[in-house]
């Protein structure tokens, strides 16, 4: 029986058939990437909870048998529902599946297997909605059974409707029977230290421990593999980025003569982070920092500042912003800064996608010829047809809309240039240190004096439906005081068939249909224009299907006080400047996370105009959906609301797809939980560099990089 490494292709391990099930399945292509889909949890038939005396609410795994299988229509939506009836021999519990026929043709009658899921109840009967499960086939069912029997751990791994758990365990039984030795990428001193095992030995507990005792120790064994690559992965980026040489961009008289325009003095937080990134661009290599603050903290004044000291030697900033009312807002808010004498110097120049095709040749022109000091646009700066004469600095805005890999593409486009990355999405350290870990960062916290704050509240229409009618009043009462309001939904047309793809996702019930937007931006409008006490109103719509435009058109005019209330999804979240909004009303405001709720709110109160913001919601007290809203109606404090969400959100959601290699490499690591051993493993890590650059010492870990890195390759072909 020839052996396998963890390098070697499925293909080769288990067979064309086998290999082509589990790449379309998970993506998997070697058999590393086979044995670091671990099991979700372990299951024993002397440990199972019987069905009959099964608690509601709480996460469960049985074994039991197929005894009914049904499917019916759905009652107010089209699709249909599966019910399973599965017995353990002393109690009976349906299994529902919604519009997932495919789920009557595996759960046959007669079919054994070991279900798992969270109680529920309909019409007095308990049931699992959308359970996970493992079948057994006949071999397989008498040798579980028999593991079962003899208090074996049954690994129980994530699945799919085409690859089940028992398929999963079957192949990861195969290459583990013929594994070669695993080298370690841990280095003895730090593996001892912690007492952890040696990784061969930690892979093949997790995946077939002899009895319980035997996981928890390679689970943390595992866990410290993963943290220590991922942060060795990262200190190297930043050593690659500190091994380039950088041209020095000293300050000069640009930025004196804005310096000496300033209508205010800048915030201590401001004028210190504006002395680091003055240093950094003074320095041998590239500037690679993350400054993160506030919504209005000043974070483009001082991106501006760096823009400036850059200009002086004559080189270009870009600035990449998501949306293109953002980016052209920035243009105006830049040349406004400026000033007249300033900005026909800088040229700031708008390249965005949607601009007319003239102006965008024009603009891309001034990018090429490096008439454009600084080039502000969203995507379109991506473009291999834009093109720069001495890009020396970067600026992505709002980093968690971007990927890793479109920062650098952008910063492709000059050689060596600095890089800034703003986000006004305050990161939790852990996060920081395991997304951005490759990044300096710095933080604004103070804001500026004069601003009159903002007071939260939540209208709980579940317990006080009339309240819905004086939200309304408040509005009018704000407009009345010469005041301009925002008024958020979380989708554009709520009837419409198509979901806004932008729309945020609500959690099935346990009918498994998704309670429907009620109120979209088409409605509201509806709704406003059958109340007589909006006549007098000036009432305008905003969202991302407009065209570029009439987008930019509309913004400027509630900017300029010609609209009252603007009605608008949430395009409105990042970058939109109206000191005289002093109102923002969000419906369904339990459809939206709580650091987005925090950067709509932070629209409003911009400048003496004290701010208000309602979150309207009809989740009752209790529910997690409420606790968000409760949450933000809390604290203005965004740092502690970034905590809040991590722990509500857990890491996977706020670390979010676009990170590249983050998520895709953390399979146990826990960004809160293993706060410690993270930052333990990046200590280590360092040292461990300073001594071994090149890490001749330590194939195992360049091992281990290697293969990282290929799943961060195959991540981003995926996506493209």
């Amino acid at each position: 029986m020839s052996s396998v490494t963890l390098d070697t292709g499925l293909v080769d391990a288990l067979g064309a058939k086998t290999a082509g099930l589990l790449q379309r399945a998970f993506s998997m292509l070697t058999v590393g990437d086979l044995l670091t889909h671990y099991p979700r949890r372990y299951a024993r038939r002397g440990e199972l909870t019987p069905i009959a005396s099964l608690p509601l609410g709480e996460q469960v795994t049985i074994v039991a048998e197929v005894r009914s299988v049904a499917e019916r229509p759905m009652r107010q939506r089209r699709g249909s529902i599966v019910e399973v009836v599965i017995s353990d021999g002393a109690g009976a519990l349906t299994l529902t599946f919604f519009n997932q026929k495919w789920r009557a043709e595996q759960l046959q009658v007669g079919r054994q297997g070991i279900f798992s899921g969270k109680v529920g109840q309909f019409k007095g009967h308990q049931q699992l909605a959308h359970p996970d499960y493992t079948l057994f086939d006949d071999e397989d069912a008498a040798r579980l059974n028999a593991e079962a029997r003899q208090s074996t751990p049954i690994p129980i791994y994530p699945a799919t409707s085409t690859v089940a758990s028992w398929q999963l365990q079957k192949a990861v039984a195969d290459v583990l029977e013929r594994l070669a030795p695993v080298a370690d990428p841990l280095p003895d001193e730090f593996r001892h230290e912690h007492g952890l095992l040696d990784a061969d030995t930690a892979l093949r507990r997790l995946h077939a421990p002899a009895e319980f005792d035997e996981i928890d120790a390679a689970r943390a064994t595992l866990r410290a593999h993963e943290a220590f690559v991922l942060q060795t992965a990262l200190l190297q980026q930043r050593h690659e980025v500190r091994s380039m040489a950088a041209t020095v961009r000293a300050a000069g008289g640009l930025l004196e003569r804005f310096d000496a325009r300033l209508p205010f003095e800048r915030t201590p937080d401001q004028h210190d982070v504006g002395e680091v990134i003055a240093r950094d661009l003074e320095g041998r290599w590239p500037m690679n920092r993350l400054v993160q603050g506030e919504v209005g903290s000043g974070k483009t004044l001082v991106a501006l500042r760096a823009m400036l000291q850059v200009a002086e030697s004559g080189g270009q900033s870009a600035l990449i912003a998501p949306t293109e009312v953002l980016a052209a807002q920035h243009v105006r808010s830049i040349a406004r800064m400026l000033g007249p004498d300033l900005a026909p110097e800088l040229m700031p120049t708008l390249l965005t996608g949607q601009l007319p095709a003239a102006e965008r040749r024009k603009a891309a022109l001034r990018a090429a010829s490096g008439q454009a000091r600084i080039v502000v646009g969203t995507h379109a700066l991506l473009s291999a047809s834009t093109t720069f004469a001495d890009l020396g600095l970067v600026v992505v805005d709002e980093q968690h809309r971007f990927g890793v890999e479109q920062r650098e593409t952008l910063r492709a486009k000059g050689t060596a240039p600095h890089v800034l990355v703003l986000t006004a999405t305050p990161i939790p350290r852990t996060v920081a240190m395991t997304v951005f870990g490759d990044l300096d960062v710095s933080t604004i916290r103070s804001l500026p004096p004069g601003r009159a704050g903002i007071a939260t509240h939540v209208a709980p229409l579940a317990e006080k439906p009339g309240w819905f009618g004086r939200v309304w009043e408040r509005v009018t009462e704000e407009v009345a005081a010469g005041h301009q309001v925002f008024v958020v939904c979380a989708a554009i047309d709520a009837e419409a068939t198509v979901k806004d793809k932008d729309a945020p996702e609500p959690p099935p019930t346990l009918e498994g249909e998704q309670p429907r937007t009620r109120w979209g931006v088409v409605q509201v409008r509806e709704m406003l224009a059958t109340m007589p006490s909006y006549d007098s109103l000036r009432v305008e719509i905003l969202h991302g299907k407009m065209p570029g435009e009439q987008k930019d058109a509309v913004m400027q005019a509630f900017a300029r006080g010609e609209i009252d209330v603007l009605v608008a999804t949430t395009v409105v979240e990042v970058g939109v400047d109206v000191p005289n909004a002093s109102t923002m009303v969000i419906l369904e405001a339990d459809r939206f996370g709580v650091s987005q709720l925090h950067q709509l709110r932070g629209r409003v109160g911009r400048g003496a105009v004290a701010g208000l913001c309602l979150l309207v919601t009809e989740a009752p007290e209790g529910t997690p959906a409420r606790s968000r809203v409760d949450a933000v109606a809390s604290t203005t404090d965004g740092f502690a609301l970034a905590e809040v969400d991590l722990e509500l959100r857990g890491e996977g959601d706020v670390l979010g797809d676009a990170q590249s290699g983050a998520r895709s490499s953390l399979r146990l690591l826990r960004v809160v939980a293993d706060a410690d051993l993270i930052a333990i493993a990046r200590e280590a890590s360092e040292r461990l560099l300073q001594g071994d650059p090149a890490l001749a010492r330590h194939p195992g870990l360049v091992e281990a990089l290697t293969r990282r890195l290929g799943q961060q390759e195959r991540a981003a072909l995926a996506k493209n």
